[in-house]
């Protein structure tokens, strides 16, 4: 897998320490209120938990090694599920809502078999 931020450093990436000084130079230059650059990551694997994301993905896009430091990402609220839920709608595999359900007998049905009997 190729590296998100690609840097001339010995093992091909930014590595904390640069990040850091890069970070803190942009602030003072940009006269922005300080942050901590760790803020932007937590954010953003928050709302690609948020949009859906499934916590496998998450976890190969953030790193992690297990699905548990990923699952504290992955916060969905009641429109989320509900929205989850209602994508479900539109599947037809050959069957109806109903299909399950015993066909009901007709008047005509229980009638034909009482004058047969």
């Amino acid at each position: 897998m190729t590296s998100l931020w690609p840097a001339e450093t010995k093992d091909g990436h930014v590595n904390h320490d640069s990040l850091k000084l890069q970070h803190k130079n942009a602030l003072k230059l940009s006269k922005v209120r300080a942050f901590e650059i760790y803020s932007i990551r937590h954010t953003f694997l928050t709302r690609l938990g948020e949009s859906g994301c499934d916590v496998w993905t998450l976890a190969r896009i953030a790193g992690h090694s297990q699905i548990s430091m990923s699952q504290r990402y992955v916060h969905p609220q009641e429109d989320a599920v509900l929205n989850r839920f209602s994508r479900l709608g539109g599947h037809n595999i050959g069957h109806s809502a109903n299909s399950a359900l015993p066909e009901p007998e007709s008047d005509s049905d229980a009638t034909d078999e009482i004058q047969e009997g």
